[in-house]
């Protein structure tokens, strides 16, 4: 569900911004999901968790993962190619490996994982491949930029493992979009110029999928799996969203799928496969000594 959906939001916001300016767009967009959070977080009655962890970890993932890594993305695709900016974001899950290697030593990780990341990187370098090609030195700042992005979604995706266990993940999501959307709105007044900007079909409806379900639907579910899956496993989504993005590009929009597209993705899929490898041989073995312990148990 997950990749389904970020992956379809390339798509929205696309649509959106041929209304609307990036940043201002972001701001509503995460302002929007606060009100439906707040909304959904009253009917199942569940209050703002205020302990001083919840509330250092709220401003971290406010600002380190909405505010500034989105700002960064939207201000280098001005420059940088939008299949190269897949590319570079594509360091999210190498991150995550290096940041849960050193700060969580529990999250195992071994062979099988580290071998899929680096096939599935392989595939989205093998699908965008045609966005490096000529001169590149245009983008570097911009490349800076989305490779920051990814470095800082990486770090606080583990802090989240580390110390968010506690947190509700309604709780989790309507503090840091409160502060993401108010703060992403004041930088588009203030830095973007709004002269064209206007409120059609194209822009209510990017807003409204944008942000109940490429926001609230999946950044709660996102909280929600951190708790209960291996935070390497999860971040491979970064590496399965440009795929769907491709498909429903091609679809929506006419675009061409080359040979390149489908071999990089074969390479993403395997890469996801090797990752989890391990653990189904892993579920495979617990399933054979526990059916072992079955028979040996029914002959006494």
């Amino acid at each position: 569900m997950l990749c389904l959906i970020w992956g379809s939001t390339w798509l929205a916001i696309r649509y959106g911004l041929e209304s609307l300016t990036p940043i201002l767009s972001a701001g509503i967009r995460f302002t929007l999901a606060s009100v439906f959070i707040w909304i959904l977080m009253r009917i199942q009655n569940i209050s703002v968790q205020k302990d001083k962890v919840s509330v250092r970890l709220y401003f971290l993932m406010g600002f380190f993962s909405f505010v500034i890594p989105f700002g960064l993305v939207y201000w280098a695709e001005q420059f940088v190619p939008s299949g190269m900016a897949s590319v570079l974001f594509a360091v999210y899950p190498f991150f995550v490996v290096i940041f849960s290697f050193v700060r969580m030593p529990s999250e195992k990780i071994g062979f099988y994982k580290i071998f899929g990341t680096i096939l599935g990187f392989s595939g989205i370098v093998i699908i965008f491949s045609d966005s490096f090609a000529g001169d590149i030195t245009n983008y570097v700042i911009g490349m800076v930029a989305v490779v920051a992005s990814g470095i800082m979604q990486a770090w606080i995706a583990v802090s989240i493992k580390k110390f968010g266990h506690h947190l509700h993940p309604l709780s989790m999501n309507f503090v840091p979009m409160v502060i993401a959307g108010i703060s992403m709105v004041a930088i588009g007044f203030l830095f973007e110029d709004l002269s064209k900007t206007r409120i059609d079909e194209n822009a209510v409806l990017s807003l409204l999928y944008l942000s109940f379900f490429g926001s609230v639907i999946t950044f709660t579910s996102f909280y929600w799996l951190i708790k209960r899956v291996n935070l390497v496993i999860l971040s491979l989504i970064a590496f399965i969203t440009p795929i769907v993005a491709l498909i429903l590009g091609f679809l929506f929009y006419k675009e061409h799928l080359s040979a390149n597209h489908f071999i990089g993705s074969a390479f993403v899929l395997t890469g996801v496969f090797w990752a989890n490898l391990g653990n189904l041989i892993k579920l495979r073995k617990e399933k054979i000594i526990k059916d072992l312990k079955t028979v040996a148990s029914g002959e006494k």
